[in-house]
């Protein structure tokens, strides 16, 4: 059997990494692109914009003492839904 270490684990992780998603369709992308960046430039835009717009989520969370940091998976599709899909 196989061990993913630790790092590799959360990010794979779906409740700890809001960007699961997108990271996959960029990695998909280089993929079929033979890994020219160029051609994967919005995959990479889109990915850092949920980045963005999550780390600003879990700042405001901490700040006004909201525990988990990060919403869960299921919180994150609650939230999303309630302002009518992805911002990014």
């Amino acid at each position: 059997m196989v061990q993913m270490d630790k790092t590799s684990r959360k990010v794979s992780n779906q409740d700890i990494n809001p960007c699961l998603e997108e990271s996959n369709a960029s990695h998909k992308c280089l993929d079929s692109y033979n890994y020219d960046r160029s051609m994967c430039s919005a995959y990479f835009q889109t990915y850092k914009n949920c980045r963005k717009y999550w780390h600003n989520i879990m700042v405001q969370r901490r700040r006004d003492g909201v525990k988990p940091e990060m919403p869960t998976a299921a919180e994150r599709l609650d939230m999303l839904s309630a302002i009518g899909g992805k911002p990014y």
